[in-house]
């Protein structure tokens, strides 16, 4: 199944970089930007987050939360909190349960090889809890502008 624009945004519960579990929708009334991305501390993924980092004061001056997924265990995402200072969270999705419910745990080409893996996504989830906009095949470079002039364009705070 594929999430769609104009849907309710699927539910879940993850655990989170601050140690507590985090539902999706405890979150109603604020746009929610979930980022889902393949791995921590890897060059692109690196990109994306200190790109998120740099312009949340803009996000959430727009009424806007960060939250970003991957596979990755609480420990790495620890660490790749404290060594860029992300001032938002980051969600272990070990089993890619919320992976595949977004539809974001694809099959890849990996050097000749195939492997599973996240495709780079990102879901702006507007206050009712609606999926506003869904990116796929996210490039990393000037997408935290994408995602700002869509808050802008629908005058969110």
């Amino acid at each position: 199944m594929t999430v769609e624009e104009g849907q309710i945004a699927p539910d879940f519960t993850l655990q989170a970089s601050n140690g507590k579990p985090f539902t999706l929708s405890d979150q109603r009334g604020k746009w929610v930007v979930l980022y889902f991305y393949p791995k921590d501390d890897t060059p692109g993924c690196t990109r994306e987050a200190c790109s998120f980092r740099d312009h949340i004061k803009q996000l959430e001056s727009l009424g806007a939360v960060v939250v970003g997924v991957s596979p990755d265990d609480l420990r790495s995402h620890d660490r790749f909190v404290t060594k860029y200072q992300l001032p938002f969270l980051l969600l272990s999705d070990p089993d890619h349960e919320v992976a595949q419910l977004y539809d974001v745990w694809r099959e890849k080409n990996m050097y000749g090889r195939k492997i599973f893996g996240i495709q780079r996504s990102t879901f702006l989830i507007a206050p009712d809890g609606t999926v506003y906009k869904a990116w796929r095949k996210v490039k990393v470079d000037h997408h935290v502008d994408e995602v700002l002039d869509e808050l802008k364009l629908v005058g969110a705070n």
